[in-house]
């Protein structure tokens, strides 16, 4: 299946032109449009995680929730996904981030919440987690 059939199958209740055109749109945004035709089987992972991200926006959520985005990917396709994310948040998109990247969480975050073996240990803003001695001990071997 190519990248353009991979998002507009994703599409939901849209005719096949209009989704062609979001698709389009999307493969620009996430920056794989010259690629549009070729299998979906044959990107890069980090390619695949970018037509992963341009998947999920086809059905125009307001809210995304994304689990290690960046994890496995190089770190130019991971400032590319910064951008994104970004731009996303000044067009009103809320994200949620599960990442172990910290800079990246601390560069893109309103609010930062910490996690130590399934418990919420700190929660603020990514200054204040920063500072934070609990997240410091559990993450930086204080204990």
């Amino acid at each position: 299946m190519s990248i353009m059939e991979n998002l507009t199958i994703a599409s939901n209740h849209r005719d096949h032109d209009e989704s062609e055109k979001i698709a389009s749109d999307l493969l620009e945004f996430a920056g794989i449009y010259d690629l549009r035709s070729q299998d979906a089987q044959n990107l890069s992972y980090g390619q695949q995680k970018l037509l992963e991200f341009a998947r999920v926006l086809m059905l125009d959520p307001d809210l995304i929730l994304l689990d290690e985005p960046t994890a496995g990917i190089n770190p130019i396709l991971i400032e590319k996904m910064l951008e994104r994310f970004q731009r996303l948040h000044q067009l009103g998109k809320t994200l949620v981030v599960v990442e172990h990247n910290t800079p990246l969480i601390f560069d893109i975050s309103e609010k930062v919440i910490v996690l130590d073996h399934g418990q919420k240990i700190a929660d603020g803003t990514p200054e204040e987690i920063q500072s934070d001695v609990r997240v410091r001990d559990a993450y930086l071997g204080g204990r």
